[in-house]
C-alpha cells in the first residue's frame, strides 16, 4: 500500500526560495581570490562577513558604541558630500575592501535599497584598521587604473572612476559618493576624506 503525502504550498515554497536566496547570496559576495579579512572591531550588524547567507536587506542601523565605518562619518558629513539629504548610516559588506560599509542613501536611491552592493544616490565610507589595511589598500589599487593623489593620509589614488582610496597609518579608507543620475566626483570624495581623516 502506497502513501501519497500530500505538500502545502507554504512548504513548497520554502523548499524553492532557501535555495534560491543561498545562491543569490553567493552570487553577491566577494570573489574567492581576495584576502581574507577579519573585522577589527566588534560591530552591531547582522551581516558581519561577507559570506553570510542573510538576505540583502537585512540591515542595522549603525551605532558608534564600538569602532565601525559608521563611527568615523556623520550623516552631516554625508550630506553633505552628496549635496542632498541622506538616511542614518548603514551597516553593510565590504566586497572590495573587506570588513564592513557605512551607507548613506538619498531620496533617489534605488530600492530595494542594500548596503551590501554599490547602488546610486549613496555615500559609502569603508574603514579597515589593523594589519590587513595595506593587503587592502594593494589588493584594490592592483585591479584598478590607480591615479595617485596628494594630500591625503601616507598615500591615497582615484580608482579612475568611483572611489578614492587613502591609507593612513594602519587605516585603510576607501570614500565612494554616487550622486543620482551624475558620475562620482572626487572633489566630493576628497571632500568627505578630509572630514574623515583626522578621526582616524
Amino acid at each position: 500500500m502506497k502513501l501519497h503525502r500530500k505538500l502545502r504550498p507554504g512548504f513548497v515554497g520554502i523548499v524553492v526560495a532557501v535555495p534560491i536566496a543561498i545562491l543569490l547570496a553567493a552570487c553577491s559576495s566577494s570573489p574567492s581570490s581576495s584576502p581574507t579579512s577579519t573585522s577589527a572591531g566588534t560591530t552591531t550588524s547582522a551581516s558581519a562577513s561577507s559570506s553570510s547567507t542573510s538576505s540583502p536587506s537585512t540591515t542595522t542601523t549603525a551605532t558608534t558604541a564600538n569602532f565601525n565605518s559608521c563611527s568615523v562619518v556623520s550623516q552631516a558629513e554625508a550630506a553633505s558630500a552628496i549635496g542632498t539629504s541622506v538616511t542614518s548610516g548603514v551597516l553593510g559588506n565590504a566586497t572590495v575592501e573587506g570588513g564592513l560599509a557605512c551607507v548613506f542613501y538619498g531620496p533617489s536611491a534605488p530600492t530595494p535599497t542594500t548596503p551590501n552592493v554599490a547602488q546610486a544616490d549613496t555615500v559609502r565610507v569603508v574603514v579597515v584598521e589593523g594589519s590587513d589595511a595595506l593587503t587592502w589598500y594593494n589588493n584594490y589599487k592592483s585591479k584598478v587604473s590607480a591615479q595617485p593623489i596628494s594630500g591625503y593620509g601616507d598615500q591615497a589614488y582615484y580608482d579612475g572612476y568611483a572611489s578614492l582610496s587613502v591609507l593612513k597609518g594602519n587605516y585603510y579608507l576607501r570614500v565612494a559618493v554616487s550622486p543620482a543620475g551624475a558620475a562620482p566626483s572626487l572633489t566630493d570624495e576628497e571632500q568627505l576624506a578630509t572630514a574623515i581623516l583626522p578621526k582616524l
